[in-house]
């Protein structure tokens, strides 16, 4: 348990908390742990997909229990997970078969059980009813999500056309792992890709970019990397000096002093990348942004554009130099593009209209990049309430709405965050692009 893991389930913490009357969050499972009960399977109207990949995976599974009888029909034992391959699903009256694998399971889960269902999406669908069956699984996902206790997740995984068990599998493993711990309730895209095997530290001798690297969820994301096995150029302002050493050293990575907001800043990152490893780069992590809070009202130009220029404007300069062929330390062609959006930017918030900007900006500029770069990918995590020094701050009861307003009524930690980008990193993840997820435990404000 990590050290805000701690704090949150302190004896303090807890008997504050016990005295407003709010309930204990469940201890979530974090990690490349998974499932301790069963795996249960369903592969509905033929499909075949989820049993090729999980067999890929290594998992066995076993045969659902189907609400068919008064009274229901139980498990056993506590399950692990369901899967349930709905990808042949295309009429509005098999959504019952659905329903009827589900409501044994969700009431069978573990704590930290996991639901995934994977369908095809509503563009991949070739007629009306198609496309409403598609739409109709992903309101069922976000619903069961909702439903769900002991911090089990539901999530959705829409595969496209000739998708294979190869590319399917990083992203099914993925969700099924502790690694998605605080990713609830969401639906993206795998789209077919020439996919490497899925292997325990996929990044190995890879060079991987973090940004905003010195603290918080960006020496989270380092640290995570450096454990799949990638060479960290972690990237932060002089005055970060201290701490970016320190998380250079702790993962054995390199520390960039950079501003990255320099006209050559990418030139700079290209440089320490060619000189230091002597290869291209694999993959840059877009961590670093600020915040500059004011009603609208009270936003200057300055508070305006200085949001805008760390957190969004900075990425396209330097993603411009590192796509350039010509540039030494430069990205590779299966390279990995990942930017760090926010709720905030999806939903809006409040006293945020230019981080809210510049957020919505990250997300826009993912799903506009992915089309035009061939077999470099480009994704983007869109974290929630996220327990860091900075959220520390916010008086108790404010702190303790954020936290609790989300289906898994917790804050998610910077491992959560650092997990999910982990996996987009991953050369098994080439099937995934132009994706944004949220790790924000499913939160209940604009999900």
């Amino acid at each position: 348990m990590s050290l805000l893991e701690k704090l949150f389930y302190s004896a303090p913490g807890k008997a504050i908390a016990g005295k407003a009357g709010l309930p204990e969050p469940p201890v979530l499972r974090r990690g490349p742990a998974w499932p301790d009960g069963p795996i249960i399977l369903a592969a509905l109207g033929g499909g075949t997909l989820g049993a090729e990949t999980l067999r890929l995976l290594g998992r066995a599974t076993h045969e659902p229990v189907w609400d068919d009888a008064e009274p229901v029909p139980g498990y056993p034992a506590k399950i692990g997970a369901l899967v349930i391959d709905a990808t042949e699903l295309r009429r509005l009256g098999e959504l019952e078969s659905v329903r009827a694998v589900l409501r044994p399971a969700v009431r069978a889960l573990e704590p930290s059980g996991r639901v995934v269902l994977l369908a095809r999406g509503p563009a991949e669908a070739d007629d009306w009813e198609a496309k409403a069956v598609a739409q109709a699984l992903d309101g069922i996902d976000r619903t069961v999500g909702k439903e769900l206790r002991k911090g089990a997740t539901a999530n959705l995984i829409q595969v496209g056309p000739d998708v294979s068990p190869a590319a399917l599998a990083s992203t099914l493993g993925f969700l099924l792992q502790g690694r998605s711990a605080f990713v609830d309730g969401q639906a993206w895209r795998v789209a077919a890709a020439d996919a490497p095997s899925v292997t325990e530290r996929p990044l190995e001798g890879r060079v991987v970019v973090v940004t905003g690297a010195a603290r918080g969820i960006g020496a989270a994301i380092a640290q995570v990397v450096a454990r799949e096995g990638a060479q960290v150029v972690a990237v932060d302002v002089p005055s970060a000096g201290e701490g970016l050493t320190a998380t250079a050293n702790a993962i054995g990575g390199s520390a960039l002093q950079l501003d990255i907001t320099a006209p050559d800043a990418g030139a700079r990152i290209a440089a320490h990348v060619a000189s230091r490893y002597g290869k291209r780069l694999h993959g840059i992590v877009h961590n670093a942004g600020i915040t500059r809070d004011k009603l609208l009202a009270n936003t200057d130009a300055a508070r305006w554009a200085s949001v805008l220029e760390v957190n969004l404007a900075a990425q396209l300069r330097i993603n411009q130099v590192l796509l350039d062929p010509a540039t030494a330390g430069g990205l590779a062609a299966d390279g990995r593009i990942v930017g760090v959006s926010s709720t905030s930017g999806l939903a809006g918030n409040r006293g945020q209209t230019n981080y809210a900007a510049s957020k919505a900006g990250v997300a826009g500029l993912v799903r506009a990049m992915a089309p035009d770069l061939a077999g470099i990918t480009v994704n983007a995590v869109a974290p929630g309430f996220i327990e860091t020094e900075m959220t520390a701050k916010i008086p108790f009861v404010q702190r303790e709405i954020f936290r609790r307003t989300n289906s898994l009524g917790q804050a998610g930690l910077p491992v959560d965050v650092a997990e999910t980008i982990a996996y987009f990193l991953d050369p098994a993840s080439a099937g995934v692009t132009g994706q944004v997820v949220r790790v924000c435990g499913q939160n209940l404000v604009g999900a």
